[in-house]
């Protein structure tokens, strides 16, 4: 499973011209998920990710996680950030998971999510084209893969 974190200021996924999820102050997480994801990787990277300290303290200091700034979460399903690109200039996605193993550990992800915050997150909606929209605040860009813990 791979995540990129995206710390924004506000963000929003829009499907056929209407906005399905608005988030301010909070993180976007695409998500990439592959045949292998298990529940520990769902675990690890739930917990990881809600504790990660990407907010500023009273001090300007990156010292705070989502969990402690209240923040909004929006998580988008993204099979692409398991592209292959080793050979030739088309990627290869074959090791992106097939809808029936994505879609369950997707939603898992999401329901553990909503446990660590408390509330509910903001979500995509799998295989769906989406417009996303994000004000990206620092920039604080981070990527996580469960296969490097």
């Amino acid at each position: 499973m791979k995540a990129v974190l995206q710390k924004v200021s506000r963000s929003s996924v829009t499907i056929d011209k209407k906005v399905v999820s608005k988030i301010e102050n909070g993180i976007l997480i695409l998500l990439g998920i592959t045949d292998d994801d298990t529940q520990d990787d769902i675990h690890w990277l739930t917990k990881k990710i809600a504790n990660l300290r990407i907010f500023d303290d009273e001090n300007g200091v990156m010292n705070r996680s989502i969990i402690d700034v209240n923040g909004d979460v929006i998580i988008v399903s993204q099979f692409t950030l398991l592209a292959n690109t080793k050979k030739g200039n088309r990627p290869s996605y074959i090791k992106a998971a097939r809808p029936d193993i994505a879609i369950p550990i997707y939603e898992k992800f999401i329901q553990e999510f909503e446990i660590l915050l408390g509330k509910e997150v903001g979500k995509g909606v799998f295989g769906a084209d989406m417009k996303i929209e994000l004000i990206n605040d620092g920039p604080v860009t981070i990527i996580i893969d469960t296969k490097n813990k």
